[in-house]
């Protein structure tokens, strides 16, 4: 067994949650998940794109292995490290959502190179990340796939204006190791409340500038690349392509990564928006993943202590849900909706409940909890589990954080 194992919680298949499994516990539902896959992969071809899901959300190959067999195209990752865990575990195409920045890192991206099969294409928003690039791969006697990032004023990475994208693609012709493949964007970074016009005009925008960068020859590509889209308005992204009629000219990636699990919080709310935006949708993703932990201590009426903390689940979006609770060691198991208790605040292994009136708790019950903002739940963790629908263990899994 090894230490990772160890550290929280090893799980066989047929394992019992209420019974066999050390808590706190990551737990991901099968046929929710299940669900999630298919939902958005029908979405997005439904949509006339392709689907290369953000892998930096779980980190978990079984799950990065599980979404190509239902069809994506490739994954998405955030960084060289990440990229290189992805190929060490059968990945062969990878859409690197930010720059290659750093010599260390760009050795990590060449070593993977040198395998033909390997399609990879990272961002550039700056002539200086080009310059570096250009000289590092033709150094090694490589070429490098780049696509120009798209930014906004205020925003995350990205040129800021459509002259910086057009200098920038000249810059990129000058290099010989470096091929311009695409143009990607994030409209993640738009809020307030005219969000949505935001993005629709985001989204016109960098379609715009696909158009014009294909009238001048500047891609290496017959059929660029265009990508953008997180887990909250895939489908305004994908519909700018429509408007524009310009679908067959580009392959339109979208990029979610959420998805796979979705949540009970942030994106369970921007769901609801993407259905009331799109009525032709009648379902949409399902929360399928959970955090289980026992009651831990009842020191005042009205008052738990749930032995699960920072160190377990996320917190950055919204606090823990608590959702049903089971009798420790009782199979078949039948929980009991906890939904009006309310956790208060999370300390780094400690979260503090609010029991509501009527809700009878002993210590060592266990509950389940629902996350918000699942990236910061799954990197908490070293191992899952995922469960059928009788809450018995299927297999578990690992992450590559």
């Amino acid at each position: 067994m090894s230490i990772a194992a160890i550290e929280k919680g090893a799980t066989q298949p047929g394992d019992h949650l209420v019974r066999d499994v050390s808590l706190p516990a990551l737990v991901i539902h099968d046929t929710a998940l299940e669900h999630n896959l298919r939902w958005m992969q029908k979405f997005v071809s439904d949509s006339g794109a392709e689907l290369a899901p953000h892998g930096k959300t779980s980190m978990v190959p079984a799950l990065f292995l599980r979404q190509l067999q239902h069809g994506a195209w490739g994954m998405t990752l955030a960084t060289a490290v990440q990229t290189r865990a992805a190929y060490a575990h059968g990945v062969r195409r990878v859409l690197m959502a930010n720059q290659l920045v750093g010599a260390p890192n760009m050795a990590i991206i060449a070593e993977m190179l040198t395998d033909s099969m390997f399609d990879f294409h990272c961002m550039v928003d700056h002539p200086d990340n080009v310059k570096a690039l250009g000289e590092f791969f033709a150094a090694k006697g490589l070429n490098l796939n780049v696509m120009i990032e798209y930014g906004v004023v205020g925003g995350r990475c990205g040129c800021r204006s459509e002259a910086e994208v057009m200098a920038l693609a000249d810059a990129i012709a000058a290099q010989p190791a470096l091929k311009l493949t695409g143009i990607e964007g994030y409209e993640g970074v738009i809020h307030g409340d005219q969000a949505v016009s935001g993005i629709r005009a985001f989204a016109t925008s960098l379609v715009r500038l696909a158009v014009t960068l294909q009238n001048k020859g500047a891609f290496a590509l017959d059929r660029p690349i265009v990508t953008a889209s997180g887990s909250a308005w895939y489908d305004l992204i994908a519909e700018e392509f429509d408007k524009q009629q310009v679908r067959e000219r580009f392959l339109s990636v979208l990029r979610p990564g959420s998805y796979v699990v979705h949540d009970h919080g942030i994106y369970k709310d921007a769901q609801c928006c993407v259905l009331d935006r799109r009525h032709d949708l009648s379902e949409g993703l399902r929360p399928a993943m959970e955090v289980w932990a026992h009651v831990q201590s009842m020191p005042e009426p009205g008052f738990a202590v749930i032995a699960m903390g920072k160190r377990d689940v996320a917190f950055d979006a919204g606090m823990p849900n608590p959702i049903k609770r089971y009798a420790p060691g009782v199979v078949p198991a039948s929980g009991e909706d906890v939904s009006a208790c309310t956790v208060t605040a999370v300390m780094d292994q400690h979260a503090f409940m609010t029991v509501a009136p009527g809700c009878e708790l002993k210590v060592g019950d266990i509950i389940s909890f629902g996350t918000s903002h699942p990236c910061l739940t799954f990197d908490k963790w070293r191992t899952g589990c995922l469960v059928g629908d009788d809450l018995c263990v299927i297999e578990s899994f690992d992450t590559c954080f």
